[in-house]
């Protein structure tokens, strides 16, 4: 047991730890569990930094806190659960188990958790380690590796596909796929030789006619690249074959004209990402903007100003045209953006989480850390002046 002597010093120890977990027991999901009043009252003290009163509930409920941390083991450990979901419910119960082993000197609770989150650990590490060796893939933005079928794919002995949006990009607006064919959320799409059968998603264009057939076994390692040799043209599009790209686009009505590029380089931003409106504005291409001969375009040509809340930084305008140029109308609304002015609380921790701005910037647009691409409106200009700029190619 601790004695009053030592019990000042665990006490100041126990303040470093709780403000630790803080954040893990701030954000576990509510359950039967953690709607206990005794879980509730210790988050809540927890929260208020009300750590001496925090260690007097632990001392007060002595012969509830084992079943509390089974019960939060239980709740954790069910099917389905996030590994951040599962470590908040498992920090939850170790926060309670070691002050109990401190406080009431029973140390079964925590010696029952040690080795359950050691192994969340462990296979968290795993998953991140499968996730990384992908990362160097995906590193250009819209190259995504579709590896959901890798147990079939690895069957086959084929490698996981790697999706080069930029490349389809040159040829197509990002309209013809969003979203007529494909829903623009990753991971939503089921995507499959069995819906390639159909003539659905990738066979919409992969047909033999516009391009190379799903169907067509040559053609395989055109697609299934992923962590190959061949993926390495993927990988850095200012050294593409021009000419090839060109004979492509030519046979499918799109435009490719290489002969119009500075120096013949790709313009890039200071990411080294590709610039397309620079790309336009320099009538370097045409893609098509459908599959349909008789589809007839929407551009919607107004602007809003978005004024942030802090003088920290420049206000936003957003321009209709320049979005609309790329994507339909009903991509964005109503699914990502109500349609109704001042209807969106948009705010960037929401975008860096992939939603609104974030469903494409940052994916396949350009990365938020590029600030002034948007935050270029200074803050003392008015509203009449702004929205009769000409329209920006850097947006």
């Amino acid at each position: 047991m601790i004695t009053a002597k030592t019990s000042l010093f665990y006490r100041a120890l126990f303040m470093q730890i709780i403000c630790i977990c803080l954040f893990y027991v701030s954000n576990v999901n509510a359950s039967a569990v953690t709607e206990s009043k005794f879980v509730q009252a210790f988050i809540l003290l927890g929260e208020n930094k009300s750590f001496n009163a925090q260690a007097a509930l632990i001392e007060q409920n002595v012969a509830d806190i084992p079943q509390v941390v089974e019960q939060l083991i239980a709740e954790a450990m069910v099917d389905g659960k996030k590994f951040e979901e599962r470590m908040s419910l498992l920090n939850l119960a170790s926060t309670i188990a070691t002050m109990h082993m401190y406080w009431n000197g029973d140390k079964k609770p925590q010696a029952r958790l040690d080795p359950i989150i050691d192994k969340e650990l462990r296979l968290e590490r795993v998953r991140m380690a499968e996730v990384m060796k992908w990362k160097k893939q995906e590193r250009l933005l819209g190259n995504f590796v579709m590896k959901r079928n890798a147990a079939v794919m690895a069957e086959k002995g084929v490698a996981p596909v790697l999706y080069p949006h930029w490349m389809h990009r040159i040829y197509f607006e990002c309209k013809v796929c969003h979203s007529a064919i494909f829903d623009i959320k990753r991971w939503s799409n089921n995507i499959s030789h069995t819906e390639f059968d159909k003539g659905e998603l990738c066979a919409e264009c992969h047909d033999g006619n516009l391009s190379f057939a799903t169907d067509d076994d040559e053609s395989c390692i055109r697609c299934h690249v992923a962590g190959q040799a061949g993926a390495a043209k993927l990988l850095k599009p200012d050294n593409i074959d021009h000419e090839a790209i060109k004979a492509s686009a030519k046979r499918i009505g799109a435009e490719w004209r290489p002969e119009n590029l500075p120096e013949g380089q790709l313009p890039l931003d200071r990411f080294r990402m590709i610039d397309w409106l620079a790309l336009k504005s320099f009538d370097v291409f045409k893609p098509l903007v459908s599959l349909d001969e008789n589809y007839e375009e929407e551009i919607r040509d107004n602007r809003i100003l978005f004024v942030g809340k802090t003088d920290s930084v420049d206000n936003v305008l957003f321009d209709h045209r320049v979005h609309s140029d790329w994507i339909s109308c009903s991509t964005c609304h109503p699914a990502i953006f109500k349609a109704e002015l001042g209807g969106n609380r948009i705010r960037m921790m929401a975008m860096a989480r992939g939603r609104f701005c974030g469903h494409c910037h940052g994916r396949v647009s350009f990365t938020f850390a590029d600030c002034k691409r948007c935050h270029n409106v200074p803050r003392e200009a008015t509203l009449e002046s702004v929205l009769h700029r000409p329209h920006s190619d850097k947006m």
